[in-house]
């Protein structure tokens, strides 16, 4: 069932963009993706020389190392592993973390998601592949055998998911601080204490309050300043370099990172925990790839952002390197020295507002990453707004939009210095970044389906790289290092238990769903009282009969003519085409007028309202009966068939309606009206006489129309999880207490939230798992 789940599901989205629309996005993007890499120049030297790790000489040695080090990562880091291969990884358009593991569980059996699941067309290519590499088969064997593996697997992309996260609630604090410091420079420290830090707060919280007007908004106020930064950065960066040091280019030869580290030692690698803030914002813009394109980030990039910060790191290097009368204070080696003291108020104006663009993209792709944890069920319900009616990924999310802005206001008034926020942000960016390592390395073996030496070589270069980062970050814990690994730890435990929630509730399901056969056995009629109108019934399962039908017919012995069972599902894709979208089947004669509807939604897909859903399924059952579904008389329970239903290929119509019932009134219908449940009738489906149906299907059509035009009624289970006796005492805690806990106080599915609440009827039940 879960190949046939994700079957026609798998295929990315092509988007038939013309150069205008790419360019469009690219110039978009420069205010939502790129702005924390650009705001990076605030506070990497800075960062470099806080402390005492290393210090300024005359010789330069230093400033060299540093830019050759800065400019090396960033050309490796972000230009050559993100830009030219990472983005190339894309889930059917969608980046991040937990893209790729989506990504690798479509092609390999890997996922312990329910409803996850391989796509025919992907196995019988993977089957290929399989055939010409034996290292790729074998590599796909070991991680479809063990279940620890897969375990594993999804932790570790649960670890990078979390550090994103953590990195939402850093770098807004990081780029914000960064900026206002340069006040210090116009001001006295004294009085720049007391200005500082209340200046920082209310500019994020005025940034976390625009949050809600939506990327698309968002990102048309802020590209032109982003553009009017890089241009001014660039500009400085190069007057700096004439004026200045105009040898400065010779620094970005790999010796001077050899003569930096054979004179600094280990000060000196303590200090790339500063350095390694160039590529802040890197992983952002691999998150951010569903808001926007591939070809749009990669065109802004390489034309617009790299040339810009090269030009303004060296600028400051050139600055820096010709001026060795530097108090001891931290600040003195930074941006703001390096800005003629003409100009720096009116650059302070436009770093404060660039930082505030800076920590737009990573809170962007926090939000990102959090809708497609949640949709696969490793992340509690929340509310997801979509903000833009074009652009399926441009997403909001209230409730974490305002966890991050509480979390960032406390960081920052608890450390209040740019050095601990710095190495707290260091660390949550490396961890991402080796993470993303380790998943794209398993992306070229699996998916790409190269040699395994490919996949090697990426791990050890890039991975050697980042080790390199990794330790002098993690050696930094008790400076501030230990925020992201706390903000890690416990977003990773509410993400563990409600997963492990899921999977109990979902095989509670499965092992107690109702036979097939006992259904059939009891007739047409069911034994109970057959009403008009339409049930449908919300399971998890996608055969069987739920354990919630038999609760409630056994305590309500009547129900409507038509019964649903309607399962819906995330699978994990990003998209799924509409055409493919509904699965219908039958369940026993048709006489019983039992069907079986699975609908299919990518983690990025927008779920539609009532009336259109209600009318997509009603159409997609008919011309399930019509195509040839009548037929289907026999049944055998565990291989029931379902069929891939393009709705709206019957001509149906759709006439509006005044609410009321017509024709007088019926037995049946008081009955349903009074004990089956509330219902509401929006519309009238009419079958066209002039439709080429037998006589037999035009009775179970026209029996659906009449059901249709009685109403729908919404049968939803409201479980409650209790860990059985005997179970071990941490199970107890985990399901009876966290688990409990964090559905009583998430959002339930989307589907269910638009289910008008006079045509709802739940049903309670008890899971002992």
């Amino acid at each position: 069932m879960d190949l046939e789940l994700a079957h026609g599901a798998g295929a990315p989205r092509k988007r038939g963009e013309s150069w205008g629309a790419v360019l469009l996005l690219a110039y978009q993007s420069l205010g939502v993706v790129y702005g924390d890499v650009a705001t990076s120049p605030l506070y990497v030297f800075k960062s470099a020389f806080a402390g005492d790790d290393i210090t300024h000489s005359e010789g330069n040695e230093e400033i060299y190392g540093v830019l050759s080090f800065v400019f090396w990562t960033l050309t490796l880091i972000s230009l050559l592993k993100y830009v030219l291969i990472v983005l190339r990884a894309n889930d059917g358009g969608e980046g991040g973390t937990f893209a790729l593991y989506s990504l690798i569980c479509r092609h390999v059996r890997a996922g312990l998601l329910p409803g996850g699941g391989t796509s025919d067309d992907l196995m019988a290519e993977d089957k290929d592949a399989a055939a010409r590499r034996g290292a790729v088969s074998r590599t796909r064997t070991v991680l479809e055998r063990y279940r620890v593996l897969q375990r594993l697997l999804l932790l570790f992309a649960l670890l990078g998911t979390c550090m994103v996260i953590g990195d939402g609630v850093l770098t807004p604090a990081v780029s914000v601080f960064s900026a206002v410091s340069g006040l210090e420079l116009s001001m006295e420290r004294a009085q720049h204490k007391y200005v500082g830090l209340p200046v920082t707060c209310a500019i994020l919280i005025c940034l976390f309050a625009l949050q809600h007007y939506g990327t698309h908004r968002v990102g048309f106020l802020f590209a032109p300043i982003v553009c009017i930064w890089l241009l001014c950065i660039s500009t400085i960066g190069l007057y700096n370099i004439i004026y200045w040091n105009h040898h400065v280019y010779r620094a970005l030869s790999p010796y001077y990172m050899y003569q930096f580290l054979k004179k600094t030692q280990k000060g000196g690698w303590m200090s790339l925990g500063g350095i390694l803030l160039c590529v802040t914002g890197s992983e952002a813009m691999y998150a951010d790839l569903g808001h926007f394109s591939q070809r749009s980030i990669q065109i802004a990039f390489v034309s617009v952002v790299y040339p810009a910060l090269v030009l303004a790191y060296m600028g400051q290097a050139a600055y820096i390197s010709q001026h060795h009368s530097f108090e001891k204070n931290s600040y003195h080696i930074g941006f703001y020295v390096s800005v003629p003291e003409k100009l720096r108020w009116p650059v302070l104006v436009i770093a404060i507002l660039a930082s505030v663009v800076g920590s737009q993209a990573i809170i962007t792709g926090t939000f990102s990453i959090i809708k497609q944890c949640s949709a696969l069920s490793c992340f509690p319900g929340v509310k997801i707004v979509h903000t833009s009616s074009t652009v399926h990924g441009q997403i909001y999310i209230p409730e974490i939009n305002w966890i991050l802005m509480i979390l960032c206001l406390a960081v920052t008034i608890s450390f209040n210095n740019t050095k601990h926020l710095a190495n707290a942000q260091g660390l949550a960016v490396i961890t991402v970044m080796l993470v993303t390592t380790c998943l794209m390395s398993l992306v070229i073996v699996l998916v790409w389906n190269k040699s395994i030496f490919i996949a090697l070589g990426f791990l050890i270069f890039f991975g050697s790289i980042e080790v390199l980062y990794f330790s002098a970050s993690l050696v930094k814990f008790h400076e501030g290092a230990w925020v992201p690994i706390t903000l890690s730890f416990i977003f990773m435990v509410v993400m563990s238990v409600w997963h492990y929630g899921t999977i109990k509730k979902y095989e509670f399901d499965v092992q107690n769903k109702v036979s097939v056969n006992w259904l059939l056995n009891l007739g047409p009629s069911l034994g109970i009282v057959r009403v008009r109108g339409i049930g449908l019934i919300h399971t998890e399962l996608m055969s069987g009969i739920p354990a919630i039908f038999s609760h409630f017919v056994t305590n309500l012995p009547a129900f409507h003519q038509v019964l649903v069972f309607l399962c819906v599902k995330s699978v994990p894709v990003p998209h799924v085409e509409p055409e493919e979208r509904f699965l219908v089947g039958r369940i026993g004669p048709k006489e019983y007028r039992l069907y079986r509807v699975i609908v299919r939604y990518g983690y990025r897909d927008v779920q539609q309202d009532d009336l259109e859903f209600e009318k997509e399924l009603i159409n997609s059952i008919a011309e399930f009966i019509r195509s040839g579904g009548a037929d289907q008389n026999g049944f055998v329970e565990g291989s029931e068939k379902l069929s891939s239903i393009s709705s709206g290929a019957i001509p149906l119509w759709e006439e509006d309606g005044d609410g009321e019932a017509d024709g007088s009134a019926s037995p049946n219908k008081e009955i349903n009206q009074q004990t089956v449940a509330p219902q509401r009738r929006k519309a009238r489906f009419v079958l066209p006489k002039s439709a080429q149906v037998d006589a037999e299907v035009r009775s179970e059509l026209q029996d659906l129309m009449d059901a249709r035009e009685a109403g729908m009624s919404f049968i939803l289970g409201h479980s409650h999880m209790k860990a059985k006796s005997g179970s071990s005492f941490v199970k107890r805690i985990v399901i009876n207490f966290f688990y409990e806990f964090l559905r009583r106080n998430s959002r339930g599915p989307s589907y269910a939230a638009n289910i008008p609440h006079a045509s709802t009827l739940e049903v309670g039940m008890v899971y002992q798992v």
